[in-house]
């Protein structure tokens, strides 16, 4: 099945380089893949993983092990960001 990534700010550079423009990627996820298991498979580093939004809903870390991705998900993530 077929979901959209977006990842933002300095984690466009775990995107492919045609894809950080947009810094979004149509990808091919199995059938039963979740947040989490998604999020191991591009090799984003847990500790940077901070906002996740399926679909524009917020999805809490302790619910990425078991929130399932359907087809059409857009699944955006966000690093840590400080201001001031």
């Amino acid at each position: 099945m077929q979901i959209t990534l977006k990842l933002y700010a300095f984690l466009t550079d775990y995107l492919p380089v045609d894809a950080r423009r947009s810094n979004a990627l149509v990808l091919e996820v199995g059938d039963g893949s979740t947040v989490a298991s998604l999020i191991a498979d591009r090799a984003l580093p847990p500790r940077l993983v901070h906002l996740v939004l399926l679909n524009g809903e917020f999805v809490p870390p302790q619910q990425r092990d078991t929130q399932r991705l359907n087809p059409g998900d857009v699944l955006a993530i966000w690093p840590p960001i400080a201001g001031g």
